[in-house]
C-alpha cells in the first residue's frame, strides 16, 4: 500500500508564542489525531545500515504501519565525531524525515542517541501535534538490568557512545548497584559496515574487543551499536553460552507500540504497509549490504542530499 502524501512541515511561529513553543505535548496529553495522521509513515534513521537491525524488529512487531528509514552513510562512521557536529547530523536528518510527513522518530543509532537526543526532542516537539522520539540506549539498559544475575554488565560501544556515559547513566537510573564494563570499539561498525565474509582478522579484532570482558566475569553483555548484531553468533561463542546478550531491536519496537497506542496513532488498516529507504551515500552500496542487515529485500533506495538549515 503506497505511503501517504508528502506534506510540509507546519513549525511553531517565531518567537517562541505559539502553543509549541509554550508548552511541549506529553505522549497522550493531545487529543486524537484525525485518520490522515494515522496513516504517516514512521521515520527511522541511522548513521549506516546497522539500524536496519532495529527496523526488522519493527517491522516483524509492526506490520500494518510504514516506514521511511535513512542511512546517513555518506558521512558514517559517527563513532569518534564530536557531540556539536552529531547534533547537527541529526538535526539535518529530522528535518528531511518531517518534510515526508513522519508520525514518529525512531532514532536507530547509539551514538546519534548519546550525542543528540535532548536536540532532536526539541525539535520535534515544534511540529503539528508534537512527534514523539524514541530511542536505543534506555530499552537496552531496563533489558540489561533485568537479565543480569551478578550485576556484572559489559558494554561494547563506540568510543563517542561510550564517552558519552550514556549507558552508565541509564544503568545507573534502572539500578544504581549494577557495574558497567565498557569497552570502547573503534574498528568495529566500519568492520561491519564494509560487508560480509569476515576472515580471520575480523575474529582476532573482535576477540580482543570481547577480551576484557571475560576477564571482568560479566553475565550480561550490551550491544551499543546497531551493526553488532551482526556478528552476535560470534560474539556469544568467545564470551560463552552462560552469557546474556542484549541488543536494542526488540525492546525499542515493544516501546514503539506503546507510544502509538498512548498517542493513538496506530495504523488503521488491516494488510501490511509498506517501507522505503533513503541514503546519503551510495545507493547501490547501501542496497547489497542493506538487504543482508535487514533480511528482507529493500526495492527502490532514494539519494538524499541533508539540508543543513530547516525548510522555511
Amino acid at each position: 500500500m503506497p505511503l501517504a502524501p508528502h506534506e510540509p512541515s507546519r513549525r511553531a511561529p517565531a518567537g517562541g508564542t505559539g502553543p509549541a513553543a509554550r508548552t511541549a505535548p506529553t505522549m497522550g496529553a493531545v487529543p486524537a489525531p484525525p485518520a490522515a495522521y494515522r496513516a504517516r509513515p514512521i521515520g527511522v534513521f541511522d548513521s549506516g545500515v546497522g539500524g536496519l537491525t532495529v527496523l526488522h524488529e519493527l517491522l516483524v512487531s509492526l506490520p500494518h504501519e510504514d516506514f521511511v528509514y535513512l542511512g546517513d552513510t555518506a558521512r558514517f562512521p559517527y563513532g569518534e565525531r564530536a557531540t556539536a557536529e552529531l547534533e547537527r547530523f541529526c538535526v539535518e536528518i529530522a528535518e528531511e524525515l518531517i518534510a515526508r510527513s513522519v508520525k514518529l522518530l525512531v532514532v536507530a543509532c547509539n551514538t546519534a542517541t548519546s550525542a543528540a537526543l535532548p536536540a532532536l526532542r526539541r525539535r520535534m516537539m515544534e511540529t503539528t501535534l508534537g512527534i514523539d522520539v524514541l530511542a536505543v540506549v534506555r530499552p537496552e539498559a531496563v533489558a540489561a538490568v533485568a537479565a543480569t544475575r551478578s550485576g556484572r554488565i559489559g558494554l561494547l560501544a563506540t568510543p563517542a557512545t561510550v564517552a558519552s556515559g550514556a549507558y552508565a547513566e541509564a544503568l545507573a537510573a534502572v539500578d544504581p548497584h549494577v557495574t558497567l564494563v565498557a569497552v570502547a570499539c573503534p574498528d568495529l561498525a566500519p568492520i561491519i559496515q564494509r560487508g560480509f565474509p569476515f576472515d580471520d582478522d575480523v575474529v582476532r579484532t573482535v576477540r580482543e574487543y570481547v577480551a576484557p570482558l571475560r576477564d571482568a566475569e560479566v553475565d550480561t553483555v550490551i550491544l551499543g551499536c546497531t551493526h553488532y548484531p551482526l556478528i552476535r553468533p560470534m560474539l556469544q561463542r568467545m564470551l560463552g553460552r552462560g552469557v546474556e546478550i542484549v541488543t536494542s531491536g526488540s525492546a525499542l519496537a515493544r516501546q514503539v507500540e506503546h507510544a502509538l497506542s498512548a498517542r493513538d496513532l496506530g495504523n488503521p488498516r488491516r494488510g501490511e504497509g509498506d517501507y522505503r529507504f533513503l541514503c546519503t551515500g551510495d545507493v547501490d552500496a547501501f542496497r547489497a549490504l542493506g538487504t543482508r542487515f535487514l533480511q528482507l529485500p529493500l526495492g527502490d533506495v532514494e539519494h538524499v542530499a541533508l539540508r543543513a538549515e530547516a525548510p522555511a
